[in-house]
């Protein structure tokens, strides 16, 4: 499913949602970014959600509360919420939000998949 003029490719593989930020995750897309996922994570029962930040650069704290709120909506069902291909600055905001403390971080997208 391509999505990407709302600032991310979603792709479902299996009960799994890949969301790869195209450029920022910030307040310009969030609402439409939380808004489609929600729709595919309802639809078809998903258990872990991917961020994929290789094509990011940037970060707000509207995106920590998409990935907050999307983690929050299935960690009550056993799902669980995986990031892969930080950079540095958006690895710092992690850092700092304490996202690391409930997300897990992988170095790419084959691995997050694999290690469910």
């Amino acid at each position: 499913m391509d999505y990407t003029n709302m600032g991310a490719f979603m792709e479902l593989r299996g009960r799994s949602l890949l969301i790869q930020i195209s450029k920022e995750l910030d307040h310009h897309n969030a609402v439409t970014i939380r808004e489609k996922a929600d729709q595919l994570i309802d639809k078809n029962s998903v258990n872990q959600i991917i961020f994929d930040f290789s094509n990011s650069e940037f970060m707000d704290s509207s995106g920590i509360g998409v990935i907050m709120g999307r983690y929050k909506k299935i960690i009550f069902t056993g799902g669980k919420v995986a990031v892969t291909n930080v950079n540095s600055s958006i690895d710092r905001i992690f850092k700092l939000s304490g996202l690391y403390k409930i997300i897990d971080k992988y170095a790419t997208i084959e691995e997050a998949l694999n290690l469910k």
